[in-house]
Parts: C-alpha cells; structure tokens; sequence
C-alpha cells in the first residue's frame, strides 16, 4: 500500500512523530508547529501501516469544535465515514461510555447533564434547603469547591475537614448536592468523568473491555488535562495500550481551571515515553518567535525547546508607553485604522488583556471612531435566558424529576406563583424525598395549596403533560415548535423588554426550532439506544460547557489572554503589561502562579504572525481609583534589540525606572535625582526618579523604612531635606 501521501505535507519531526515506534510517545509541540496535523496523521498512519482497527482507536481533545475537525480530517484522508469513530471531547467520551454502562453506575437511563449554570441554580437551592447563611457559604463558591474536589476524584467521604465546623459544613452541602442529583438522575460535567473513573477502577471487567478495545490513545492539548482526566487515561490504558499524547508545557494556562502541567512530566515517569519536539513554526515572524523564546526562557520549571521559522525576519517588536489606559487605547485603535487604511482586515486585528475589564475602554474608542468589533467568547447559543427557559421546558418532558428545570420556569412566564408557594413545595419534596414535579401533584390533589397559586401550578402540570401526550410520536423539531407555542416565552418578552431585545430574543427561540429540525443525532448516541430528544438535550448541555469562542463578522476581535490560545492573527496588540495586572498580583503572591502567567504572555505573544504590539499604561482606573503602575517585569524580559520602543524615556529616568518615562525638567517640581526628602508616614527617603509635569507630575523614593513608593506630588506633601 502506498502510504508516501501521509507524510509528503510534513517535516522531518512531524514525520519522525507520526511514525515513530507504536509504543508510547509524547509530542511536545510548540505555538504554530502543526500539531491537529500530526494527531490526524497518525490515525491515519495507525490504521494504514500498523493496520488498527479504526474502532481500535481512542483520540480525545477539548472542545467539541476541534473534535469534530479531527473527525472530518480523518475521514477525509482515509476517505472513510468518521461518525463512529471514538473521536471527542473527555466529557463527551465519558458521556458515551455512561450512556452505555448506566446500570452499572447507578445512573437512570434517563440521566440529564447539568450545565454550569443549572448547578449553580441547585446548589443555591440546596443552601437554602439547608437553611444555611448565603453570606458565609456562597453559592458559586460552593459550585467552585464541589467541582474541585470532583477533579480531584473526592467524594464527601473522603473529604477530611479536621473538626473545621465551616469545613465540614462545606462537606455537608458537597454531600446533600450529591444526594439530590442522585434522587433527580442528574450529572454535572465533574460528575461524567469522576463517574467513568470509577466505572474503569472499580469494575475490572468493564476495565479490561476497554482497554482490550482501545489499543492506542491519543490525547490533544494533554497540559490542560486535570487530575481526574489524567487517572482516566492511565485506566484506559492499562498495561498493554500505547499512548499518543501531544501537549505542550509552555502554553498551560488554565491552572485556575484545575489543569495541572505537572501531568505532562508525570506522563514521561509513569511511561517513559519517546519524546518528539515540533519546534518549526509556521505562524510569526523569526523576530516574535526569538522574543517569545526569551521570555519564556525565564521559566525554570519547563522540559524545554526553541521555536523557529524558516519565515522572514519581520518587523521589530514595538513597545509603547502611555500616560494613561485612555492614551494607550487611542494608541491602539490609531494603529488598527491605519492597518485597515493600508488594505488590512478588521478581523485580521485583535487586542488582548489580561482582564475582562479592560476591554470597556478600546469599546468605546472603537464605537467613536465607527470600527466593528466583537468581545471574543461571547454568550453561546445554549447559554442565552430564553434558550435555557425553552429547554426547561423540554427537559421536563423528558424527564420530570429534573428539578433545576422546574425551578427554572415554574414562574416563567409569571403566573403569580411566589416564593412561599415554591418553598411549600420544596418541603413537600424533602419530607416526602420525591421530585418537585411529585410534590407540587401531591398537594394539588390534597388541595395543600392557596386557591390562586394551586390553580396557577395545576395549570403548568396540565400543560407539561399535555404537551407530552401531543408530541408522544412527534419529530424533534415538532416537539421543540410545540414546547415554544406552548410555553409563550415570546409573548412574555414582549410584554417585559424593549422591542429590539424581545425581537432578538424570538429570532433565537425560531433558531433553537431549526437547530432541532435540523439536528443530527450522533452515531454513539444512536448505538447506544438514546432517543432523539435525550441526545438533543445532551449535546445541548455538552455545548453550553464549552469554553471554546465563536467565529465572527469582519470586525476587530477583542479578548482575554485565556480566550486567545489555539487562534492567531496578522496584527496583535497585547495590551496592559504591567505589574499588578500582568503578572497578575495574585500571580506574584502564590507559589506556581507567575510561571502560568508568563506562559500566559508567551501565549499572548504566538498568537502575532507579522506584527505585534505590546503596551502599557503608567496610570489607569482600577478598582474606583487611578493607579500608578510600573511595566509588567515580562517587558524587562523582552531582548532589546527586537524592540522599537515608540516613546522611550529620558534616558536619566529611564537607568532608574526601565522603559516608557516621561521626559520632563526636575525644576517643575523643585526636587532632584538624589535628593533626600520626608514625609509625614513613610519617613525619610531619597528620591530615585521624576516624571511628568503639572498635577501629573510623580516621584519615586526610596524611604529608609517604607520601602520604594511612588507618590503623585500633587498630594505626596514632601518636604525637601537637603
């Protein structure tokens, strides 16, 4: 069999990768180098050449996007129909196996998965249930803990809290929340691996099934896995399976996710695997490469390589210095027009932030200068209020005991059922230890209920099991119209909102219609026996949790740092470096943290393919006030012949504070470089720096006592000692 069309399109490390001996392997691969390449082309070559079982074969990545790519590019190279393969996401492959094995699991076939929000929502009610002080235990803490110790592979039993009242009562919520999506047949997006873990560990023969099945496993992206995804893909493979895991140690962001980047150096100890580095990029130019390199090089905790490019040189890196946050967003937008007027693409330009706060002020130059833009990561689809109501509606038809959903729009629309009422309810619940839709037909038959709300919840039970008789033999897309007439949701917005976001608002519920009449179920989900409308609302929620962005319109994309990985751009603009912001000032003050913010920045800087901007603000509004800020210690880092800085400072300052003074007359201020002053809290000091004029005007000094500060003499009231 000729298989020369495999490896024609690589280069020498993506070839030795795709080829390399069928046992263990790990491809470190850099920004830019290729990597969903070399994945795709060693399915192909498993199953071309070593002859594998295309069922054989397990690959998982993290977003349903990129699974679905690998999925197309392998059928596409093999010319083969890649419904069936194993290829997805780690909560859609544990989604699969336990749509598979429920009995085994103690999970109903009907079990629904919770999006984030829907469990946010019960924890809530679960604090209240357990009349518990919101102040002291915060919901969305809470949401944030439990998950934790999920990733972790903790259950309340094995949770220690060393006689803590509040731990423990913190165990306590993590235990009455497990309980009652236990009771319900609910499964939050922890739950689907911590409950495949435990399928795989504690079942040997199911173990065994799977690990004679899948031979050979493939992993995307293995620095973002946690520790539960990890233990996952060492009971997959066993003794025997052959892993394939392609990662990359300098761009694991995601620490506060619970991804750990220790696993990429414990998979080399546990299977000492051969390592294959792709280091060729093929996104940026030789001189942001050389810059990313060199600042990432200041991590001492990393396995190591060094991008490069057979590319051009390019332009220098340029680095500005602004007065303030509003300078340094005129800057940029200035820099953008000029990008477009020379024939560029506004979608061929993004600004990226550390913080989601910092992108109100390049939205506002960009609506006065009458530029599209787009805030990357926007609301999902399945995110949207009115959608989540729609599908409440249409998981209670499909499962009544799914009381997130009940909550959710017993009131929606408003049928004057008040709190009380629905707390009446909730205790039927409790006492009787049944679902919400159970208690509310309890104590309608038992009249326990006031006259107005019992008519108003027998009318809502009326409806849901109408609508279940209507569409007992309807198409998906029949169902999902019906659910919409039925439940007004459009004529309820129109009575409540604006016209234009009622219309929005109906356009998306007539789109979640045609998402249903169009949807597709998937092959597993068809082999596994589910139903239409349960995969619908399966990948529904599987999506909701992706925190993968959108595609958009030609318009400047706006985003975080975090948002960025996995895409690129001609023309960047890494906004905000300075200390504080970025690094991050919790980065600085917790161990492991100012490494993942550095890998942050060389994220940041790999996204560039011809140009790249980098900027900072002296002074900017955080938190209700303006502060004074110094450039990010990551400017420091940058090689100095890569740069062009566009406003350097006086160069006197410039030996005390680095890069970006503004140059100035030490007269305006009456102070010298080298003077002693005092001051009324800090003491005495001398002064190592001056900049500005005016009320902007500032000092830095080095107090005795205090420590360096830098004071805005307009308020500082030092008093010269020399």
């Amino acid at each position: 069999m000729d298989v020369s069309h495999l490896l024609d399109e690589l280069n020498d490390a993506q070839r030795e990768a795709v080829t390399g001996d069928a046992g263990h392997l790990l491809v470190l691969a850099g920004a830019g180098s290729g990597k969903t390449r070399v994945l795709v082309h060693r399915i192909a070559w498993l199953i071309q050449v070593h002859h594998v079982s295309p069922m054989g074969l397990l690959a998982v990545t993290f977003t349903n996007k990129a699974a679905g790519e690998m999925r197309a590019r392998v059928g596409e190279l093999l010319g083969i129909r890649p419904e069936g393969l194993w290829i997805g996401t780690f909560h859609g492959i544990c989604h699969r196996m336990l749509r598979m094995h429920a009995d085994e699991v103690g999970l109903p076939d009907t079990f629904q998965i919770l999006d984030s929000d829907d469990q946010y929502r019960l924890i809530r009610r679960v604090i209240r249930d357990m009349e518990l002080d919101e102040g002291q235990f915060p919901a969305r803490a809470m949401q944030g803990l439990i998950n934790h110790h999920k990733d972790e592979g903790r259950r309340p039993e094995n949770i220690e809290h060393l006689d803590n009242p509040h731990a423990a009562q913190q165990v306590a919520i993590y235990r009455y929340y497990q309980d009652y999506c236990e009771r319900s047949g609910l499964v939050d997006f922890a739950e689907l691996l911590l409950r495949t873990v435990e399928l795989l560990r504690d079942n040997p023969a199911r173990r065994r099934h799977y690990q004679e099945r899948f031979g050979h496993t493939l992993i995307d992206e293995f620095q973002d896995t946690n520790r539960l995804q990890y233990a996952l893909v060492r009971l997959l493979s066993g003794e025997q399976g052959r892993m394939f895991v392609v990662g990359d140690d300098d761009q694991s962001i995601y620490g506060w996710r619970g991804a750990r980047v220790e696993n990429v150096s414990d998979f080399v100890r546990d299977f000492d695997p051969q390592v294959v580095r792709l280091e060729q990029n093929y996104r940026s130019t030789a001189t942001i490469l050389e810059a990313a390199n060199r600042v990432i090089d200041h991590n001492d905790d990393r396995m190591g390589k060094n991008l490069w490019t057979e590319g051009e040189a390019g332009e220098p890196i340029r680095l500005f210095a602004a007065w303030s946050a509003e300078e340094e967003a005129d800057y940029i937008i200035a820099r953008i027009q000029d990008w477009i007027g020379q024939g560029g693409s506004p979608s061929e330009a993004a600004i990226l932030y550390r913080s989601n706060a910092q992108s109100r002020l390049f939205e506002q130059v960009l609506l006065r200068e009458g530029i599209d833009y787009r805030v990357y990561g926007g609301q999902r689809f399945f995110e949207r209020a009115e959608i989540k109501d729609a599908m409440a509606y249409l998981r209670l038809l499909h499962n009544r005991n799914d009381d997130p959903a009940f909550e959710r729009v017993i009131n929606v629309p408003a049928r004057g059922i008040g709190e009380r009422t629905v707390e009446r309810v909730r205790e039927q619940a409790r006492s009787r230890k049944i679902s919400l839709f159970a208690a509310a037909s309890e104590l309608i038959a038992a009249q326990g209920l006031p006259a107005r709300a019992g008519k108003a919840i027998e009318s809502f039970i009326e409806k849901i099991n109408m609508l279940d008789e209507q569409t007992a033999n309807a198409s998906l897309g029949d169902t999902m119209s019906a659910v919409v007439r039925a439940a007004q949701l459009g004529e309820w917005y129109r009575g409540r909102e604006a016209p234009d976001r009622a219309e929005t608002r109906e356009e998306n519920l007539e789109e979640l219609v045609r998402a249903a009449e169009s949807f597709e179920q998937p092959a597993e989900d068809e082999q596994a026996g589910l139903a239409p409308l349960a995969s619908f609302l399966a990948q529904a929620a599987l999506e909701a949790g992706e925190h993968q962005g959108q595609s958009w319109q030609d318009c400047v994309q706006l985003m975080t740092l975090h948002s960025a990985k996995g895409l690129e751009f001609p023309l960047v603009f890494m906004a905000g470096l300075e200390e504080g912001l970025f690094p991050h000032q919790k980065s600085v003050e917790e161990p492991g943290r100012l490494s993942e913010e550095r890998r942050l920045c060389y994220v940041g800087m790999t996204r560039a393919m011809q140009r790249l901007y980098i900027s900072f603000a002296e002074s900017r509004y955080l938190h209700g006030q303006r502060i004074l800020s110094r450039p990010s210690r990551f400017v420091d880092e940058l090689p100095a012949h890569l740069i062009e800085q566009v406003r350097p400072r006086q160069p006197a300052a410039a030996t005390q504070t680095g890069l970006g003074a503004r140059p100035d007359s030490s007269a305006d201020h009456g102070l010298r470089l080298g003077g002693t002053v005092g001051h009324q809290r800090f003491g005495i000091g001398t002064v190592v720096s001056l900049e500005g004029q005016g009320d902007n005007a500032r000092v830095q000094v080095n107090f005795e006592q205090a420590g360096s500060k830098w004071l805005v003499l307009a308020y500082a009231s030092l008093e010269r000692l020399d």
